[in-house]
């Protein structure tokens, strides 16, 4: 195995150069539509390793072993186990094809199912699938690992925890971005990169879905917050289908031109994906001859990101709100509901605290007879799909802090590290571990320092032992140490010289907790308000404050102006229009709201953990249950759609919405059936994933989605042979027949299924969709084209309103 200096030392000098398409070159050379690319290389040995020789002969330095879906259900489809054997056999071809030259990467690519908390694969499961993928990828004698063409950041993150957990080699990890520049989860460039560099890739990028004219924007996007080389591998253009096949038209000629343009955006690896050849791969190392590599920045980056969203945190920006309400503390409803393994009222709390402002959301499950560990971790997984801010995990047990920093799809920040010794021995190296920013306390075994000189020499002793773990001043935020000025009237005053020193002498972000500073004084908003703008002006960061305190709200966007980190007033402006203070004092926000409404909210927020209860009061006040479909659930889940459609919602929101409402629907069942003699049909739709193609994650959101909406739904899963799918639907008398393919190879297999439906007279409507498929593509074959599960519920009810139900 090469080692990690011997690739790193090659990019300060040039671009790297990978290779290009695998799956489309093997087909060329005789791989069968439908057939695993994996073992069909075990077998025929000799393809896949000419295929090897002819990318390093045209200039590739790296070369993927044939090993994207060697994974554990991947090749389970397929009837095959030995996961760890093919992967090692695999590896070993690539090895033996580049002889002592050039670099073999380990391929890994998705599951094909989303990871907690986005989906149903357990987390430590999905990192024992990699782990034991890696295995067999390092036997066999890889010299890197590429974590590739990821939809899902959890997923990326799981398969990135294995390999740490393995092997200290050279690691790149790319995601895959739609149109609207996040992936299918929502996530967006930025938020990818801070999340992967910190938990330890050593280079981070994107491939597939788009050709290199699109991805630019993304590779522009991520550079000015790069601090590891950047990964760019577009296919050659977008697909276009001609007859029954699918083509990447773009030339080598025209693909290799774009590479001197992705050097100057900072592309340090380059390569391609579906749709390139050596010849493509040729143009492009010809186009970067003498190109020099553009360097990742210098300095760490201060940043914490949500699985959607990144904040900042640095010197000089806008005061950032850490939102303090989710903790136990005082709280019965909150302790009570802990105590009983739910988290619907910590998901609310932390909407609603997005909702008044705050920028990150502090986690606390701390509290008599809850398992912090259990819960730490159940919390954070609520709150990453339910809210966008960035989480602050907040516990004194060290163990419930691991829980949480690796479950969280994201960089979080830890509060806190103090001086203590057992703290600094146990919170640093897991910090390291997870990539975390951390809140330095400066607080040690013999108490809390009284004055801002001794705060001091704590702060910087932490940091020095922070320093060899690897840490920056850009990892770590100042705790200035708020003390309750009822006990002493000097304490704020020492706070204050504190803050002062770490922001202009230390040069490290600084915090407060804000609150403290009020204990056991009247009146308190006021003295909060009044600190924190005395804090502000010292160069204060950030504040773990309740953001639905207005006195505090309002001083921060004030003070954010006054000190000139509002340029031109806009936040400010904002904050205070007519629509922002209506916006923040609607319904969902401390309104009082009606059982019906109640129900609404509970299924656009996704809270799995109300809705029963939400609906049994709607009972009890008279209600009746086809009445709460009908006026209430119906439209809610519409709402979830709308908003999904209008980018405000994204694929996790959308699953949480529709398994709330089915979570209703199910507790409605019994009382439903008494009425159903009297209810609408609305009809029966045939769903499958088309043969050849075992990708189903999409076709299962739609049947989610279109059985909420009250469709008989004959789900016949995934590689469907259309003869199967047109006995089901006319023994099902169904009113519509779904197709779904994800593979350039199989989606031409949808026509072949309607030929052969018009054949035997079957005349019910087909819907098609799927990341390949076009409106062109399906208007050709004589189908409805749907974007995406959204869509395909308007679609079905257009389609089947002028079909009579059977």
């Amino acid at each position: 195995m090469a080692r990690k200096t011997d690739i790193t030392n090659i990019l300060r000098r040039r671009i790297v150069i990978l290779d290009g398409a695998t799956g489309t070159e093997l087909q060329k050379r005789g791989l069968p539509n439908g057939v695993c690319p994996e073992l069909w290389c075990i077998a025929h040995p000799e393809a896949i390793q000419t295929l090897h020789k002819e990318y390093q002969r045209a200039g590739a330095d790296i070369i993927y072993s044939c090993t994207f879906g060697a994974n554990r259900i991947k090749l389970a489809q397929y009837g095959a186990s030995d996961v760890q054997g093919i992967n090692k056999s695999l590896a070993a071809h690539a090895r033996d094809a580049l002889g002592t030259t050039g670099f073999v990467a380990g391929d890994i690519g998705p599951t094909g199912r989303f990871v907690e908390p986005f989906g149903d694969l357990d987390f430590e499961e999905a990192v024992d699938i990699f782990r034991e993928q890696i295995t067999g990828l390092l036997d066999g004698g890889v010299d890197m690992l590429v974590i590739e063409t990821m939809i899902d950041i959890q997923e990326a993150r799981a398969a990135l925890i294995a390999a740490r957990e393995l092997t200290d080699c050279f690691v790149m990890t790319t995601m895959t971005f739609e149109e609207n520049g996040r992936t299918l989860n929502g996530t967006d460039p930025v938020s990818a990169l801070v999340t992967l560099q910190s938990l330890g890739a050593d280079a981070v990028g994107c491939n597939c879905s788009t050709g290199p004219a699109e991805m630019r924007t993304l590779v522009k996007t991520m550079k000015p917050f790069a601090t590891v080389p950047l990964v760019a591998k577009p296919n050659a253009g977008m697909p276009e289908l001609q007859g029954n096949e699918t083509i990447f038209s773009m030339t080598p000629g025209e693909f290799g031109k774009y590479g001197r343009e992705f050097a100057d955006l900072g592309v340090n690896l380059m390569g391609g994906c579906c749709g390139t050849a050596p010849g493509h791969i040729r143009s492009l190392k010809k186009a970067l001859e003498g190109k020099k590599p553009a360097r990742a920045r210098l300095n760490a980056l201060g940043a914490v990101s949500s699985p959607r969203h990144t904040v900042f945190i640095e010197r000089g920006g806008t005061l950032k709100i850490i939102g303090e309400r989710i903790n136990p503390t005082g709280k019965k409803d909150l302790q009570e509901e802990l105590r009983n393994t739910q988290t619907g009222r910590i998901g609310a709390m932390g909407r609603q605290q997005e909702q008044k402002g705050a920028d990150l959301l502090d986690v606390n499950v701390g509290a008599p007879g809850v398992d912090q560990r259990v819960m730490m971790k159940e919390a954070i997984k609520t709150l990453s799909v339910a809210a966008t801010a960035p989480l602050v995990i907040d516990s004194a047990d060290p163990g419930a802090i691991e829980e949480g920093l690796r479950i969280y799809p994201g960089r979080a920040l830890i509060n806190s590290i103090s001086g203590e010794k057992g703290k600094l021995e146990k919170l640093l190296p897991l910090a390291a571990r997870y990539g975390a920013m951390f809140i330095l306390l400066p607080l040690t075994e013999k108490g809390v320092p009284e004055t801002a000189e001794e705060r001091k020499t704590v702060i910087r002793e932490v940091y020095r032992k922070a320093q060899e773990f690897g840490f920056h001043k850009a990892d770590i935020v100042v705790d200035g140490l708020v003390m309750t000025v009822s006990a002493d009237s000097k304490a704020p005053r020492e706070t204050l010289k504190t803050i002062e020193w770490a922001d202009r002498s230390f040069r490290c972000a600084t915090l407060l907790g804000l609150s403290n500073v009020s204990f056991g004084m009247p009146a308190r908003p006021w003295l909060n308000a009044a600190f924190l703008g005395m804090a502000a002006a010292r160069g204060l960061a950030m504040a773990i404050a309740n953001p639905e305190v207005e006195e505090i709200m309002h001083i921060k966007v004030a003070g954010d102006l006054l000190n000139g980190k509002d340029r031109d007033g806009a936040i400010y402006l904002a904050h205070f229009s007519t629509g922002s203070q209506e916006k923040k004092t609607g319904p969902g926000n401390g309104a009082l709201l009606t059982p019906g409404e109640k129900i609404v909210h509970t299924i656009i927020d996704g809270n799995r953990d109300e809705i029963e209860g939400a609906l049994a009061t709607a009972l009890k006040a008279g209600e009746k249950p086809q009445d709460l479909v009908n006026s209430y659930m119906i439209s809610a889940i519409t709402e979830v759609g709308n908003r999904y459609d209008r980018k405000e919602y994204f694929l996790p929101q959308l699953i949480a919405g529709a398994e709330t409402m089915k979570k209703g629907v199910a507790y409605l069942e019994p009382l439903l059936k008494e009425n159903r003699q009297a209810s609408t049909h609305r009809g029966t739709i045939v769903m499958a994933t088309v043969e050849g193609d075992v990708h189903d994650i999409g076709k299962n959101i739609v049947v989610l989605m279109l059985k909420n909406q009250g469709y008989d739904i004959v789900d016949l899963g995934k590689d469907v042979p259309a003869a199967r799918i047109i006995e089901e639907a006319k023994r099902s008398k169904a009113a519509l027949i779904g197709l779904s393919a994800l593979m350039t190879t199989t989606m031409v297999t949808m026509e072949t299924t309607i030929v052969l439906a018009r054949q035997q007279n079957l005349t019910c409507d087909f819907m098609v969709g799927g990341a390949v498929v076009t409106p062109s593509y399906a208007s050709s074959i004589g189908a409805h084209y749907a974007k995406d599960s959204v869509d395909a519920v308007r679609l079905a009810e257009h389609l089947t309103a002028k079909t009579p139900s059977k």
